[in-house]
């Protein structure tokens, strides 16, 4: 009997054991795998266009200021050069301060931020620092000057050093409708408006006041050659169309009494809404 349960155990142990070999042996191994790394994710970004650049640079950087308050600005910043000129070399200083504003824009024009060029000179026989710029032809030679000061001295040597225009200092300093009138004359600019426009920003802006701080002369002498009445100025809203309907004339007519080719006008701006005299 004792031999017996002996031989059960040895039996049962024997079948455990097989038992759990087998186990062993069936189970699966573990296939390992390499470690792989998570796909880098590319973001791409859009090359933004032109237009996309012009319209946030616009955004963020709009113009400061009106027209009206631009002039006023360069006035005061260039009055004294002019009257410094108009001293040394017999130039209206009126002329002088108009023919700035109307070239240069008020000084925020393309060529006299480039080239400090405040009077649209070419380059001519000139030797110095230049600049190329679209005007009556594309990428024309202009004079490129280190300041303002010098364009202003430029200026007034580039009229008192030439023929064509020896016949506008025989007339008085203080005669800018003449001054006006000569300079297109000969040949300053082919712009048959020209002496109209700059009677029309001297006018509005009093620069023959400078002329008679000059000469000592009271301001009251200076008078006025085109009256209030022959001039608008445009407001906030204004169209071309909304001013000649104002005045009962044509948008055409309108341009032609201003020598504007495009649509574009500007709040401040002063504009003729009747003919011009016939002396002009």
């Amino acid at each position: 009997m004792k031999f017996k349960l002996i031989l059960a155990t040895i039996i049962g142990s024997i079948l455990l054991f097989s038992c759990k070999t087998k186990q062993i042996v069936s189970s699966p191994q573990r296939k390992t795998y390499p470690t792989q790394k998570a796909p880098e994710v590319v973001v791409t970004v859009p090359t933004p266009t032109k237009t996309d650049t012009s319209v946030h640079n616009q955004n963020s950087a709009p113009p400061v200021g009106t027209y009206v308050s631009k002039v006023d600005n360069y006035v005061n910043t260039y009055s004294e050069i002019a009257m410094e000129q108009m001293r040394q070399y017999k130039i209206p200083a009126s002329i002088t301060l108009a023919q700035g504003i109307l070239e240069s824009g008020a000084g925020t024009g393309d060529l006299t931020r480039r080239a400090n060029n405040h009077f649209g000179i070419k380059c001519h026989n000139w030797k110095g620092a230049v600049v190329y710029h679209d005007d009556d032809t594309a990428q024309e030679c202009f004079r490129k000057y280190s300041n303002a000061e010098f364009s202003f001295q430029d200026h007034s040597l580039f009229l008192s050093g030439r023929k064509r225009y020896l016949s506008l200092f025989k007339l008085a300093n203080d005669d800018y409708k003449g001054w006006a009138k000569g300079l297109q004359k000969a040949g300053y600019a082919t712009d048959k408006k020209y002496p109209a426009k700059l009677i029309r920003i001297i006018e509005s802006n009093k620069l023959y006041e400078y002329d008679a701080q000059v000469l000592g002369k009271p301001a009251k002498d200076a008078k006025k050659i085109i009256g209030n009445s022959n001039q608008y100025t445009v407001k906030k809203g204004d169209t071309l169309y909304s001013i000649s309907r104002k005045n009962k004339i044509s948008v055409e007519e309108l341009k032609s009494f201003n020598g504007i080719d495009s649509n574009s006008i500007f709040e401040g701006q002063v504009l003729f809404v009747k003919p011009l005299p016939k002396d002009f």
